[in-house]
C-alpha cells in the first residue's frame, strides 16, 4: 500500500490536529493533506512525470520537506532524499546516479546545485519560489492503493569506503518498520510529539513516517543540532520523542544545563547509526531515567534489526545488566537475525562472525548496482558487513565492521572493545582504535584519543588502564592524541580516514 494513504486516513479522522510545527509556523493535518494531493498533481501535471519515476530532496530540515516527500509517494513516485551536508559535487552524482527527473531543494543548496560547472542535472525546484508555489496549485490526486513492493525511498548510503549505493527501499519495506516502532519502541497517537533535531533526510525523518500515520506532532527544529533548543523544546511540548546520532545524545549530555533540565515532558530518545559507550549511557539513565531505546539498523534495513527497549535499559539489577548495555539488543519483532560464517554457516552462541538479517524491511536491491546487491543479498539474508556474536539468551552484540577489526598475531582484535576500556577515562572525550601494518605482528593497534576540554592524560595512563580491563596483546602499541576525529555527515568515526593517515605516515 502506498504509505501516503495512512497520512490520509489520519487527516479525515483528525484534520484540525497539529500535524508539524517550526519557528513561525505550523500545518494541521487537513492542511497537510491538501498540500500533499497539490503536490502529487502538480509533479504529474505540469512537471509530466510518470508513475515510478524518481524525484531528489536536496533538502535541510525544512516545513516542506513532508509535504514533498509524501506529494512524491501520493503521485506514485519514488523519493531520493539527500543529505544535505553533502558538497554539491556529491549531490550532483546522486542526481546523475539515481536518474532523477527532478529535485526539490531548499534555497542554499539549491543555489549550490545551480553552479556552472554542475552541468546536466535535472530541473530544480526551490521552495519559496513561483515554480515552488506553482507545486501547491495542482490538480488534487487523491492517490491509489498501489503496489506494496514499489519503490519509495531511494537511500544513498554515506559512502565511506567509496561511492555510495543507492538502497531500493519499498512501501512494505517502510510501513514494516512503522509497525515496528508501535511493536517494539512505543505505542504513539494524537497526544505524542516527535522532535526532529536529526536530518529528516534519515533516521528523524523515517521515524517521523511511524508518527505521522498515528496522527502525532512532528516539530521540526531550525538548523544544525543544538542542544539548548530541545532543553527548549522539552517545556513547550509534550510527550516528546527524538532519534539521535550517539554523537548528538553525548553532546546533550554535555551541557551545562542538563542536570538542572527539566526532562518529564521527555517520553524516548532513540539512538544508533554508530556505538554508543556503556559509560555515557549510565549518565543518561541517571539523568533522564529509563527512556533509551537503543536500535541497530542499516540504510538496506532501516533502522530495524535489533533493538534494546526501555526496560532493559533500565533493569540495573540484572546480573548482565552492563553486557547488555553494551549489547544491540534482541532482534526486532518479524525480524530474524543470525551471526554466520563465511561459507553462511551459523556460527554457535558467542563465537563471532557477520550479521545477517531477513525480514520485510530488507531492501529490494541497490539502484542500477546489480553487482552489490549479488553481494548484499543471498538467499534472501542481507549480509551487513558488521561482525557480531549472539549469546545465549539472544543479545547481539557488535564487534566491529568487518574492514574495521584488526588482526595481530592471528589474533582478532576488536577496536570497539578498547574502545570501551579508553572512553571510561574522565579525561578522555573520544577514542578510535584502528590497525596500521607491523612487519612482524601483520597489524598492531593505534589508538586516537580526544581529551576533555582542559582535561589531561598521558598515554602511559590509558596504557595502564587498558592492562587492568582487556588482554595485553589487544591494548593499543601507540596514542595520538588529536582535537577531533573525522567523521561523516551522519556522525560516524571515518576510520578509513584514520587508516588513511597512518600509511601515508608510513609511506614517507
Amino acid at each position: 500500500m502506498n504509505l501516503s494513504l495512512t497520512l490520509k486516513t489520519i487527516a479525515k479522522v483528525y484534520p484540525g490536529r497539529p500535524a508539524i510545527s517550526w519557528q513561525g509556523g505550523g500545518l494541521s493535518y487537513g492542511a497537510f493533506e491538501s498540500e500533499v494531493e497539490r503536490i502529487a498533481g502538480a509533479l504529474r501535471g505540469r512537471h509530466g512525470l510518470r508513475p515510478g519515476e524518481r524525484v531528489a530532496l536536496a533538502m535541510e530540515n525544512a516545513p516542506e520537506l513532508l509535504p514533498a516527500l509524501y506529494g512524491v509517494w501520493r503521485a506514485g513516485l519514488s523519493a531520493v532524499p539527500m543529505n544535505s551536508k553533502l558538497h554539491a559535487r556529491e549531490m550532483a552524482w546522486i542526481l546523475a546516479d539515481s536518474r532523477a527527473k527532478l529535485c526539490i531543494a531548499t534555497p542554499k543548496l539549491g543555489e549550490a546545485l545551480s553552479a556552472p560547472d554542475l552541468a546536466g542535472l535535472p530541473a530544480i525546484v526551490v521552495t519559496g519560489t513561483a515554480d515552488y508555489l506553482a507545486l501547491l496549485e495542482g490538480e488534487a490526486v487523491p492517490g491509489e492503493p498501489g503496489e506494496p513492493d514499489a519503490d519509495a525511498w531511494v537511500f544513498y548510503t554515506s559512502g565511506t569506503t567509496g561511492r555510495p549505493k543507492g538502497a531500493l527501499l519499498t512501501h512494505r519495506n517502510l510501513i514494516f518498520a512503522c509497525h515496528c516502532y508501535y511493536a517494539d519502541i512505543d505505542t504513539l497517537g494524537v497526544q505524542d510529539t516527535i522532535l526532529h533535531a536529526a536530518p529528516l533526510t534519515h533516521g528523524s525523518g523515517l521515524y517521523g513516517l511511524a508518527h505521522i500515520a498515528r496522527g502525532s506532532h512532528n516539530v521540526i527544529l531550525p538548523g544544525s543540532f543544538d542542544p539548548e533548543r530541545v532543553l527548549a523544546a522539552l517545556t513547550k511540548y509534550a510527550n516528546v520523542s527524538m532519534f539521535a546520532a550517539p554523537t548528538m545524545l553525548t553532546r546533550l549530555l554535555n551541557h551545562p544545563r542538563i542536570g538542572a533540565a527539566d526532562t518529564r515532558r521527555l517520553k524516548t530518545i532513540v539512538y544508533g547509526g554508530a556505538p554508543m559507550y556503556v559509560a555515557d549511557l549510565k549518565r543518561a539513565l541517571d539523568l533522564f531515567g529509563p527512556k533509551l531505546y537503543q536500535l541497530y539498523g542499516q540504510g538496506e534495513s532501516p533502522m530495524t534489526i535489533t533493538g534494546l527497549d526501555k526496560a532493559m535499559h533500565g533493569d540495573r539489577g540484572h546480573p548482565r545488566w552492563e553486557e547488555r548495555l553494551a549489547s544491540a539488543g534482541i532482534a526486532r519483532t518479524g525480524v530474524a537475525v543470525k551471526v554466520v560464517g563465511g561459507d553462511g554457516t551459523e556460527l554457535p552462541h558467542g563465537e563471532v562472525g557477520e550479521i545477517v538479517t531477513k525480514s520485510d524491511c530488507v531492501m529490494k536491491g541497490y539502484w542500477n548496482n546489480p553487482e552489490a546487491t549479488a553481494r548484499a543479498l543471498r538467499a534472501g539474508w542481507l549480509w551487513t558487513g558488521d561482525l557480531g556474536a549472539i549469546d545465549t539468551e539472544g543479545y547481539l552484540t557488535i564487534k566491529d565492521r568487518s574492514k574495521d577489526m584488526i588482526i595481530s598475531g592471528g589474533a582478532n582484535i576488536y577496536p570497539r572493545e578498547i574502545e570501551e576500556v579508553l572512553i571510561t577515562h574522565p579525561a578522555v572525550a573520544e577514542a578510535a582504535v584502528v590497525g596500521r601494518p607491523h612487519p612482524d605482528w601483520g597489524e598492531e593497534a593505534v589508538a586516537f584519543i580526544v581529551r576533555h576540554a582542559g582535561a589531561d592524560v598521558a598515554a602511559a595512563e590509558l596504557d595502564r588502564l587498558c592492562l587492568d580491563h582487556i588482554a595485553r596483546f589487544k591494548r593499543p602499541k601507540h596514542y595520538r592524541f588529536v582535537v577531533a576525529l573525522p567523521k561523516n555527515n551522519y556522525g560516524k568515526v571515518l576510520k578509513t580516514a584514520l587508516r588513511d593517515l597512518i600509511n601515508s605516515e608510513n609511506a614517507q
